[in-house]
C-alpha cells in the first residue's frame, strides 16, 4: 500500500505526529468507508488507552445503524494479532466483544462495532453519593453481577494451548516492576542488595501461591477485567459487515467479521448485557486474577464487605458452573487476595512508568490506592508481615500490625 495524497478528516482533536501515517490512514479511511458505507466527515476522537493505541468514532450514513470505532495501533509499537484472535475467542463464548470489520494489518488500522460510549465505571461514578456497600438489587449491584456472569462466561470457554501461559517467567516479570520503576525510579530510593533479597522472597512466596493455589487452575485470563474496560449495556439496532466469502483470519480459524470492508450487511441486535474490552494482553492463567482485578480496581475503591459479597457470589456461581474454584471459599478468597497482591505491586511500577517513561503522568494519581490495596493484604498474613514494614518505609509510614491469618 502506498500513501495516498488525500488528507485525514479535518478534525481538530485528531493530531498525527508522522504526515506519511496521516496519508495512508486518508487512503484506508476512504476505501473503508465506501464499503462499509461510512461518513468520513463524522470521524472524531473517542478515546486513548495506557499503550500506544487509539480509537477514533465514526457514524454510517445511516445513521440509523449507528457507529463504529476505528482503532490507530502502530505496527511497530502494537501488535493487533492477539486483538483479532481473543475478540473472536470472546465472541465464541458468548461475550460482547468488538467485532473486527476491516484490519488493515501492515498499517494497524481496524474497523470495529462500537459497543457505546459509556462504560460500566460512568455509570458507576453517576450513582453520587456512592454507597460503599451497594445492596443487592441496586444498579451498581446488578452492573457487578452482570460483569461477574460475563466473567464465568469466558473462563467456561478456557482451553489449554490457546492464549500464552501466566507462568512463573510472567509474573515474574511483572513483579520485577515494582522495584525497577515504582521503588527505584518514581521513589528514588536504592534497591540494594539486602532490599533485593527481602523482595525476592515475598516474590516467591507470592508466586508459588499464585501458581499452585487450588489445585493450579487454570482459564482464559482477560487481565484487566474492571469496570473501566466494561461497556454499559445498550440496545442498538445496527447492520453489521460481514466479511468476504471465504475469508480466513491470519491465524486460521473461521472467519468470523475479521478481514477487510464488507460485501454485504445483516441485521443484528446488540444483545443488552456489559461489552467488554482491552482484552488483547490475554493469558491462560490462575482462576483467581479476574475477579481480584474487578474487585480490586484501578480507579475505583470498595469498602470489604462489598468486595466478599460480590466475591462469594461470583464463587457460588462459578462452583455451581463447574468451574475450579474449590468448595472452601476461605481458601478461595486467601488465593484471590495474594493474586491481587501481586497485581497491585504490578501495576505500582506499570503506573510509574506510563509516568516516568511514557508522559502519562495521571495515571501516578492512582498509585496510594494500590500501596493500601498492597498494604491491607500485606496485613492480614503473618508471612506477609515484612512485606508491609517494607512499604511503610518506602512510603515513610508508620508500621501497625494487626494480622488476621
Amino acid at each position: 500500500m502506498t500513501p495516498s495524497s488525500a488528507n485525514p478528516a479535518n478534525t481538530a482533536d485528531i493530531v498525527w505526529s508522522e504526515p506519511a501515517r496521516a496519508a495512508f490512514f486518508a487512503q484506508w479511511l476512504n476505501a473503508t468507508s465506501a464499503g462499509c458505507q461510512l461518513d468520513p466527515a463524522t470521524l472524531r476522537l473517542a478515546s486513548a488507552d495506557a499503550s500506544f493505541r487509539r480509537y477514533f468514532r465514526i457514524d454510517r450514513i445511516d445513521r440509523d445503524a449507528g457507529s463504529c470505532i476505528i482503532m490507530d495501533a502502530p505496527p511497530a509499537l502494537e501488535d493487533c494479532t492477539p486483538f483479532v484472535k481473543i475478540a473472536a475467542l470472546m465472541t465464541a463464548a458468548g461475550l460482547n466483544a468488538p467485532r473486527v470489520l476491516a484490519w488493515d494489518k501492515a498499517q494497524g488500522f481496524m474497523l470495529l462495532s462500537d459497543l457505546g460510549s459509556q462504560t460500566m465505571m460512568q455509570l458507576i461514578q453517576q450513582q453520587a453519593p456512592l454507597d460503599p456497600f451497594p445492596p443487592v438489587g441496586s444498579p451498581i449491584h446488578q452492573l457487578y453481577m452482570d460483569a461477574v456472569d460475563a466473567l464465568i462466561a469466558w473462563q467456561l470457554s478456557s482451553r489449554p494451548g490457546v492464549l500464552p501461559a501466566y507462568d512463573d517467567a510472567l509474573l515474574s516479570r511483572e513483579l520485577q516492576l515494582f522495584p525497577e520503576w515504582y521503588i527505584a525510579k518514581h521513589r528514588g530510593i536504592t534497591v540494594d542488595a539486602g532490599m533485593q533479597e527481602k523482595l525476592t522472597g515475598f516474590f516467591a512466596q507470592i508466586k508459588d501461591s499464585n501458581l499452585n493455589s487450588l489445585g493450579g487452575a487454570r482459564v482464559f485470563v482477560h487481565r484487566d477485567f474492571m469496570p473501566r474496560n466494561l461497556m454499559a449495556p445498550t440496545l442498538v439496532a445496527a447492520r453489521t459487515a460481514l466479511p468476504p466469502e471465504g475469508a480466513v483470519p491470519p491465524w486460521g480459524g473461521p472467519a468470523a467479521g475479521l478481514m477487510s470492508p464488507s460485501v454485504g450487511t445483516a441485521e443484528s441486535l446488540s444483545p443488552s448485557r456489559l461489552g467488554v474490552l482491552d482484552f488483547q494482553d490475554a493469558v491462560y492463567g490462575p482462576i483467581t486474577y479476574d475477579i481480584a482485578s474487578l474487585m480490586r480496581d484501578a480507579f475505583l475503591s470498595w469498602d470489604e464487605e462489598f468486595v466478599l459479597d460480590i466475591t462469594i457470589r461470583y464463587w457460588q456461581k462459578a462452583r455451581a458452573a463447574g468451574l475450579p474454584v474449590g468448595d472452601d471459599f476461605g481458601e478461595f478468597y486467601r488465593a484471590v487476595e495474594w493474586m491481587g497482591l501481586q497485581r497491585h505491586l504490578k501495576i505500582l511500577g506499570i503506573f510509574a512508568r506510563l509516568t516516568l517513561r511514557d508522559g502519562k503522568p495521571h495515571y501516578l494519581a492512582d498509585t496510594p490506592r494500590f500501596i493500601k490495596y498492597a498494604r491491607s493484604t500485606a496485613s492480614r498474613y503473618r508471612q506477609l508481615g515484612p512485606l508491609m514494614v517494607l512499604l511503610d518505609e518506602i512510603e515513610g509510614n508508620e508500621t501497625r500490625v494487626g494480622y488476621t491469618f
